[in-house]
């Protein structure tokens, strides 16, 4: 695997020493209205650069190594044997409609680091997808690299899905002295939905039986009947490190409250993620608000939270792929902690926060909300993988670069042989700027949203709608043309998806660069102007400050702005 160019820090900063980012929502087949599955995920880092990433299908000649390099940092890791083939990969979803999106936990201090290991969750990830083609298959694949080669990150809860299933597989290294890791995986029931945001989740699972099997009988893993896989030691190494009690009964084990327990950070920062998205697909969801803002878990004995979050639940309605992109723009909205209503946010009812997320006034300490819209996105998506289509056809990486709730996802078939320049590697860097590269242009647009968030933001939700309601019909058509395609020819098949997706994504950029044009001319210098047809100057409006500001700045500075008459 060629090395990344991008650095990555992971940089959200909650009450713990760790520091996370990212978010995956996941959707079975029987919770949308098409029939698809599908998971999101936001590539959340301040030194991420938003790009997307490509590799060509390809034989390799017997006796190749891999040179493997960790995501976050670009540093070598070492080399393995390379497979004799390797399928086309864009982004995170490859031509199998195979997807693949994690976010990270860290867990036990002690299980962070271990000497000599190679394979870290980056690589696992995109190794993974240039060798698997199905979900069941994908986690054959990234446990059998973790345990010949050292799991070389923290605890990631990774997700794997694939046009028939959706699986979250959750890892812990062993730390020092000890290669690779302990992992539970477990399949979402259909017509269900899940979600992951740092914060481990796979509590007590099943153990060996009808639905469950060990990695002592991998080879049974595609009996479709099992639904949960853990490693062997999951629960005796446990034992071993004084995790767990020597005398605690197997079955009471939970993954996340052994190795991962979740505390007031873990809840606030990251569960209540979760519960935003939960909330917006299922009303019964109010009952959990005191455990995920972090006001009240409730422990037993063995310090397990014992009123934490199902891992997965049933939407009161199925969903289609335009509202999946809006779950990924949420700021908290409609709860008491709707992070544009306070004082935070300020007269134009901004609803981000700049880092660090915690800070101490009298000693006390005190945080800003972490919501699943973010300014430090570098890229988002939602794969989609559509089983009544073709391979070739059926997967989309609905793409992003910059916060969600700014950006526009447009559509990128994952059997496509090229990716739009705008989006490519290489193409500016983050200290790199030019005009020319998606991140870029849409940072741009955003960042000068943010100084009057309520009077810019709504034209870009706007024109966001519009796009993405235009893509989804485009889209339609496009499938229609390349199935019938498909059947006469498969090499111009894949011409015809790939020039779509890349004109699309261009164009894209070039449609929003010209829309910072707009917005900067209408809004600079703290104006809102108007064109006039056929006079040269445009109508100015200068919009007052919420009566609320006014009074706050009289309180701060006294009589020293009142008017002397």
């Amino acid at each position: 695997m060629r090395k990344v160019n991008a650095l990555i820090t992971l940089a959200l900063v909650c009450c713990t020493s760790y520091t996370m980012a990212c978010t995956n929502f996941l959707f079975t087949k029987g919770s949308t209205k098409d029939g698809s599955t599908m998971v999101t995920y936001s590539a959340d880092s301040h030194v991420l650069y938003g790009e997307l990433y490509h590799w060509p299908a390809r034989d390799w000649p017997a006796g190749s190594m891999l040179d493997v390099y960790e995501w976050d940092t670009g540093k070598f890791m070492g080399k393995i044997p390379q497979v004799a083939h390797t399928y086309n990969v864009v982004g995170n979803m490859n031509e199998h409609q195979l997807a693949i999106s994690e976010t990270t936990y860290g867990g036990r201090k002690e299980l962070e680091t271990q000497t000599g290991a190679i394979i870290d969750y980056g690589s696992a990830i995109y190794i993974t997808l240039q060798r698997a083609k199905t979900a069941r298959e994908a986690i054959v694949v990234m446990t059998d690299l973790i345990e010949k080669y050292g799991w070389a990150s923290s605890g990631e809860s990774i997700s794997i899905i694939d046009p028939n299933e959706v699986w979250i597989l959750e890892i812990i290294g062993k730390g020092e002295g000890e290669k690779g890791a302990v992992w539970v995986a477990r399949m979402v029931p259909d017509g269900y939905v899940s979600a992951h945001a740092n914060q481990a989740r796979i509590t007590t699972f099943p153990l060996e039986g009808k639905t469950s099997i060990s990695s002592d009988n991998m080879n049974k893993i595609y009996d479709t009947n099992i639904t949960t896989v853990y490693a062997k030691d999951v629960i005796s190494f446990a034992k071993e490190k004084g995790f767990y009690p020597q005398d605690g009964k197997n079955k009471d084990f939970s993954f996340s409250d052994t190795y991962a327990p979740v505390d007031f950070s873990g809840a606030r920062a990251c569960e209540i993620r979760v519960w935003a998205f939960f909330n917006a697909v299922n009303p019964d969801m109010g009952k959990y608000f005191n455990y995920a803002n972090g006001r009240d878990i409730k422990r037993d004995a063995k310090g397990y939270a014992t009123n934490r979050m199902p891992l997965w639940i049933k939407p009161s309605e199925k969903v289609d792929v335009l509202q999946v992109m809006d779950f990924m723009r949420d700021h908290l909205e409609g709860t008491e902690l709707d992070m544009s209503k306070d004082m935070g946010a300020g007269p134009y009812e901004c609803p981000y926060r700049w880092r660090p997320m915690s800070f101490k006034v009298d000693g006390k300490e005190y945080v800003h909300e972490r919501a699943t819209a973010t300014q430090q996105t570098g890229f988002t998506f939602v794969a989609q993988c559509r089983s009544w289509l073709p391979d070739e056809i059926g997967g989309i990486l609905w793409f992003g670069v910059d916060d969600a709730a700014s950006s526009v996802y447009f559509p990128m078939y994952s059997a496509s042989t090229e990716v739009p320049f705008a989006f490519a590697e290489g193409n500016g860097s983050m200290m790199e700027f030019t005009n020319k590269a998606a991140f870029w242009v849409f940072n741009q647009v955003t960042n000068f949203a943010y100084t009057r968030y309520n009077l810019i933001h709504p034209e870009i939700r706007e024109k966001q709608v519009a796009l993405e309601k235009q893509y989804v019909n485009f889209v339609q058509m496009i499938d229609a043309g390349a199935k019938e395609m498909l059947a006469k020819d498969r090499k111009a098949t894949i011409e015809f998806i790939t020039d779509f997706s890349c004109r699309t994504g261009n164009q894209l950029v070039d449609t929003w660069r010209d829309f910072y044009g707009y917005l900067f001319c209408k809004y600079m210098d703290g104006n809102v102007k108007t064109a006039i047809p056929g006079e040269k100057n445009p109508k100015v409006e200068q919009p007052a400050l919420p009566e609320w500001y006014l009074r706050m700045i009289i309180e701060q500075t006294g009589k020293k702005l009142e008017v002397v008459e």
